[in-house]
């Protein structure tokens, strides 16, 4: 469902937990989301990470739908220059159409493309990875494909996005028609802070291996949601604001299972699995007694045996 946009002199406060609809306040304005977690049934859910194989999903636009409801994925378009540094041609700067200046790397499977067939001189709608820094909200970038059917197809060159490959017969949208800087976000949110407006978002990476582990990112965006967002997924759409993604968009897709954590039982130390939390009596040692506290009933004590008391003894008497 496509978000209603309202007036930012709208106050937040007026969605209630038990409303459908909940609100996002961003930086220029309120909007309407849907929550769709109750509605989606968990029990079918397959989390499938973000893929990047050619599948053929969608052939008339550079980010095709999500495959799964809970597809992981950050992935987005920017229009702009892209000026390779001057000690290694996979890394340097992307200069977007309005001034802005954003660290960007060129991952190697569009090398040849944008080496041996793009005028670098000229601006090209790049199809680009997002990620921001624990310690700065600088966005910076990792370009994957490039979106420029109208003039690759004249080479007769296959035009690449992230997640499919298009032939020059098919029919697609021309880069001209395609907006810049909109950005597909979805994962979980892992914190939110009210008081920065922003939020953290978890995405999990396909494993590049059969049997590797998946890796994850994490990505922040400004945006206040005014519901609890923290262990659900959430599907974002995300505008570029110079170098900060701003929520334009959000919609809670489901309630991800919470991670149950190792139960502690008191007595034992840690290290100590499968060991008794104390040390084995030895034979032949006498129990202490122990007195409960709080019991009315004492316990004697050991009795302490009694010394004889001695006998006087008498000095003889001297003779004169």
């Amino acid at each position: 469902m496509n978000s209603d946009l309202m007036p930012s002199s709208q106050s937040s406060n007026s969605a209630t937990p038990e409303s459908i609809s909940n609100k996002i306040e961003s930086s220029t304005n309120v909007i309407k989301i849907v929550d769709k977690s109750s509605k989606l049934d968990k029990s079918s859910l397959n989390h499938h990470e973000t893929d990047n194989s050619e599948h053929g999903l969608n052939r008339e636009q550079p980010i095709p739908p999500p495959s799964e409801p809970t597809q992981y994925r950050a992935i987005g378009l920017i229009r702009g220059i892209y000026r390779a540094s001057s000690e290694q041609f996979t890394q340097g700067t992307l200069v977007t159409t309005d001034g802005v200046e954003l660290n960007s790397v060129l991952l190697g499977r569009i090398m040849s493309l944008v080496k041996n067939h793009l005028d670098l001189n000229k601006e090209h709608l790049w199809v680009v990875y997002p990620r921001t820094r624990q310690e700065s909200d600088a966005l910076h970038l990792q370009i994957v494909g490039v979106w420029e059917p109208e003039n690759l197809a004249k080479q007769g060159l296959e035009y690449h996005s992230a997640e499919v490959s298009f032939q020059k017969s098919d029919v697609i949208k021309p880069s001209s028609a395609i907006p810049d800087g909109g950005f597909s976000v979805r994962g979980e949110v892992v914190y939110q802070s009210f008081e920065e407006k922003s939020l953290v978002v978890k995405i999990k990476q396909a494993p590049r291996k059969a049997g590797d582990k998946p890796k994850y990112f994490k990505l922040k965006l400004k945006g206040v949601l005014t519901t609890k967002a923290v262990g659900k997924f959430w599907d974002f759409h995300v505008k570029r604001q110079a170098d900060i993604l701003i929520i334009d968009h959000a919609e809670a897709i489901t309630d991800l299972p919470k991670k149950v954590k190792p139960s502690f039982r008191p007595g034992f130390r840690s290290g100590s699995i499968g060991r008794k939390p104390f040390p084995p009596r030895r034979i032949g040692d006498t129990p202490r007694p122990t007195k409960r506290i709080g019991a009315d009933s004492t316990i004697a004590a050991k009795p302490i045996p009694k010394v004889p008391t001695p006998k006087p003894i008498k000095k003889p008497k001297s003779q004169e």
